[in-house]
């Protein structure tokens, strides 16, 4: 095959890798079909309340003031007089979407899910909701609906705001919540005049939902320790006794409602949520009324194996977040959720042991339902309730929950084990089959293995145990992939025999240092500070090589770049600490660097047309570079965003793809439209130090081209073409091309190196609080997560782009293949060895990473290949034929 096949095919397997970590770990957990189950005794409540305060971490409600009160003085007298409280332990990702179905649903939606849609039901599932007899809902667009669509029947009626109203830039966020509170009021006065509407809410079984989201969204705009915030809880507080003043007079004081207070995550102090942190999975939870029980009280504080809360003095009942669903359903009497996982926290509820084994039962019923065990377990759950003592039918019912949901994650994760060897194998293959490739430009055997029967073998295994269709895609993929391994052994062999004309000590010594060079790589994905140890350490390389004496003052820029980008590494990651200035300040290095690109490009190729578009692009930075300075400001002073910044912001985006196709076809000319251009935009998303973070790449890529291209010099002493006449649109006659040498290794190294220091060189990209929604704001300030998304995440790739935009001129595609290849198979072992969802979670998202690059850069290369007739190479290698 030619060059375009070689990486169409590993395109389509890379893919196939790629989308094989979703299929093995984020398949849904839900099961359909069981019958739902309820407790046969009366309910101690009629009614519920669930209360949800978006965005409410434990300790901002919890903790009190220095003065020993509390700002949140209603539910602070709830907690201490008349319920039961504790905290809500929540799951990653500590979103809005999967912390409301965990309270609701009682289970925990998977991370697709999330990224499936925020208003549309990826997955149908039952919740509390759908079991009540009415359903009454008042607050975000974005929450309610999903929960009315998933429910049978129109039985759950919401009220939500215009999505406008969501707007980070807003005077004054908490008016979300007063509109709740007051459309509440209005409700109920206006059910005294509605006997239909009157009759419906005197009925049993009813629950009413209040989402207040102004918390969450002063959160983000303000950080949780901002005045904003906390009046922001004050508020709630307030409404929240008026609420439940307004529910007992409408139903007469009948003692027969039940109250929930919690929220769906926290928020870490930057002002941002999804990973696990504690003050992000740790959410107050408080639970007063009918059939509930009192809080004991102490006077030592609780303690907390994190360190978190150390400093509370009330007893503390500590639950899941989807234990909240089966106690809702317990208080009123309806079917726990059929999807639920939670477990029903007895000490919530002050009610009769009898009406606790009742409700221990149903749980464990319901749980069982999901397992769908054999009958002898079904006969002994049925016993259970006959059992002489009380304790002993609890627990014995929660000793059968425990491991019935055991049995439901070995069931779960049943093929996790098969469908990662597959994966495995394939990647190996893969791998070796590239190696053998690279080889094969100093051999020319060709050995071709005897037919293979394992396919058929493997298809008829698939099919005994009814696999789903991609299951056979993972499984024979490595079939054809490990033929051409055989296929190309003789490459192999011949190498074997050839060992000893080698010069093996450095061959050693290459192998050992790209070993613990990819081991380096795989510990920043987790450790920053690794890159600045790698970069300390490349800044070295002129001096080691010999490089130094040829060219003094490029290696010298090359070790204070290096250094300079080494300490980026250290500093905060993206979000956590703001300084507009810094942005004002990076516009202005930019035009400084760019004004050295011209200088040093003019030395030796004269610029002679595109000069004005190079003007106007380092104006147009300068304008980006003030705009971020003059919308922050608007929005201190609750001005909004202003529309000219909007404008300027949208169209410097949408243009940023385009202009650079316009600039000159010299290498550094388009390299430096193309930077400016980017650079522009990166600088209207930045917040702080990371807008410093592009111009000191960009000079270390700058330097790293020009002392390479010393590098070849020095080593063939050869004449070789001016990098500063290198002209894109010029056919370029690559016959004369020189042998593969050790140091592409290192060049390839290098690339990937970098490419990495450019996606984490300013904060871990991998977790999901390092996004800071105020780098947005110069484009949109109303709540939209996929715009809001799609933004963040070009910021993040901008400036791994820097060094992408050279991947087409390096002619390294196979070696940094092989690199990125062993990277990910690294990240795919450390799934499989990790137990807890946040570490798995964390080493696919890197795995992820790692792909996307892998897929891009293969991409890139296709598109190359397909667009050039004739290829342009800085380091030109003999042309490779595949088989």
């Amino acid at each position: 095959m030619n060059i375009i096949i070689f990486f169409l095919v590993g395109l389509i397997v890379h893919v196939v890798f790629f989308l094989s970590i979703f299929d093995i770990y984020f398949t849904s957990p839900l099961v359909h079909g069981m019958t739902p189950w309820a407790t046969p005794l009366e309910p101690p409540a009629s009614r519920l309340v669930l209360v949800v305060a978006d965005g409410l971490r434990a300790d901002s409600l919890f903790t009190p003031l220095n003065n020993g009160s509390s700002r949140t003085s209603y539910l602070r007298r709830v907690i201490e007089e008349r319920g039961t409280w504790g905290v809500s332990h929540t799951r990653v990702p500590t979103e809005s979407r999967p912390g409301h179905v965990a309270l609701i649903a009682g289970f925990y939606e998977d991370v697709s899910a999330v990224a499936k849609g925020w208003k549309e039901n990826p997955v149908e599932f039952d919740s509390v909701f759908n079991e009540s007899r009415h359903t009454w809902c008042w607050g975000s667009p974005d929450i309610l609906p999903m929960f009315a669509k998933g429910a049978s029947g129109d039985h759950v009626y919401t009220y939500t705001y215009p999505a406008e109203e969501e707007d980070f830039a807003s005077t004054d966020a908490s008016k979300l919540d007063t509109w709740v509170f007051t459309q509440v009021k209005s409700f109920f006065q206006s059910a005294k005049s509605n006997s239909s509407l009157k009759a419906s809410l005197l009925e049993d079984k009813n629950i009413f939902f209040l989402h207040l989201l102004g918390i969450d969204t002063n959160g983000h705009a303000h950080r949780p320790m901002s005045q904003e915030y906390l009046d922001n809880i004050g508020l709630v507080d307030s409404g929240v006794a008026e609420t439940v003043a307004l529910i007992e007079d409408f139903f007469g004081y009948d003692g027969r409602t039940a109250y929930v207070f919690t929220s769906d995550h926290g928020m870490t102090n930057w002002g941002s949520h999804g990973a696990g942190h504690p003050s992000e999975t740790l959410t107050p939870l408080v639970v007063w009324g009918a059939g509930v029980n009192h809080a004991q009280r102490v006077t030592e504080p609780q303690p907390y194996t994190d360190g978190y809360l150390q400093g509370v003095k009330l007893s503390t009942l500590l639950v899941s977040q989807a234990d909240i669903a089966p106690l809702m359903a317990s208080l009123i009497g309806v079917p726990i959720p059929v999807n639920s996982v939670g477990l029903l926290p007895l000490s919530y509820l002050n009610n009769t042991d009898r009406f606790k084994a009742e409700s221990m039962y149903t749980n464990a019923f319901q749980v069982l339902e999901q397992f769908k065990l054999n009958n002898n377990l079904f006969t002994w759950i049925c016993c259970v309730i006959n059992f002489p003592s009380i304790s002993c039918q609890i627990s014995l019912c929660q000793s059968l929950i425990s491991h019935s949901l055991e049995g439901l994650v070995y069931y779960h994760t049943y093929d996790r084990f098969f469908l990662g060897c597959s994966v495995v194998l394939g990647f190996v293959g893969w791998t070796s089959y590239v190696v053998l490739v690279i080889l094969k430009t100093h051999t020319s055997l060709n050995r071709h293995p005897r037919d293979l029967n394992v396919p058929l073998i493997i298809t008829v295994f698939l099919l005994i145990q009814r696999s789903p269709i991609t299951y056979y895609i993972y499984c024979l993929l490595p079939v054809p992939v490990w033929y051409s391994v055989l296929k190309e052994s003789g490459t192999l062999s011949d190498l074997i025999h050839s060992a000893p004309s080698l010069p093996l000590w450095k061959c050693l010594g290459y192998f050992v240092l790209v070993a613990f060079g990819i081991e380096l790589l795989v510990v920043s994905f987790f450790h920053r500070a690794v890159l600045t140890v790698g970069l300390a350490v490349l800044s070295l390389w002129p001096f080691l090589s010999g490089l130094y004496g040829k060219t003094k003052f490029r290696s010298l820029s090359w070790f204070l770049g290096c250094l300079c980008l080494a300490a980026f590494p250290l500093m905060p990651v993206v979000g956590r600490e703001s300084n507009i200035h810094l942005v004002t300040c990076a516009g202005l290095l930019t035009l400084l660097t760019s004004s050295c690109y011209l200088w040093s490009s003019r030395q030796r190729t004269p610029l002679h047309s595109g000069g004005q578009q190079f003007v106007v692009q380092m104006l147009h930075v300068a304008v980006c570079a003030y705009v971020p300075s003059l919308t922050h400001s608007s929005l201190q002073q609750k001005q909004g965003l202003p529309l000219l910044n909007q404008i300027i912001s949208w169209t410097t985006l949408a243009s940023s793809m385009l202009v650079p196709l316009l600039s000159s076809t010299r290498l550094f000319h388009r390299l430096l439209s193309i930077f400016l251009s980017l650079t522009a935009t990166y600088l209207l998303l930045s917040t702080g130090s990371e807008a410093l973070f592009p111009p000191v790449l960009s000079w270390l890529m700058f330097v790293w081209i020009n002392i390479e291209q010393e590098a070849v010099l020095f080593q063939t002493a050869s004449g070789r073409q001016e990098l500063s006449a290198i002209d894109f649109s010029a056919n370029i006659d690559i016959t004369k091309m020189r042998q593969m040498k050790l140091d592409d290794i290192r060049r390839s190294y290098f690339f990937v190196f970098f490419i990495i220091t450019a996606f984490f060189g300013t904060g871990n990209i991998a977790s999901i609080n390092s996004f800071d929604p105020a780098s947005v704001y110069c484009f949109l300030t109303v709540f939209n997560p996929f715009i809001m998304g799609g933004l963040m995440m070009w910021k993040v790739n901008f400036p791994s782009t820097i060094f992408f935009s050279l991947f087409p001129i390096t002619d390294l595609f196979l070696i940094v293949l092989v690199i990125s290849d062993l990277m990910a198979l690294h990240f795919f072992f450390l799934v499989q060895d990790h137990g807890s969802w946040l570490d798995i979670g964390t080493s696919i998202s890197h795995y992820v990473i790692v792909m996307s690059m892998t897929i891009f850069l293969m991409l890139l290369s296709v598109v190359t290949h397909i667009l050039t007739s004739r290829r342009l190479y800085l380091w030109k290698k003999p042309k490779m034929h595949f088989p």
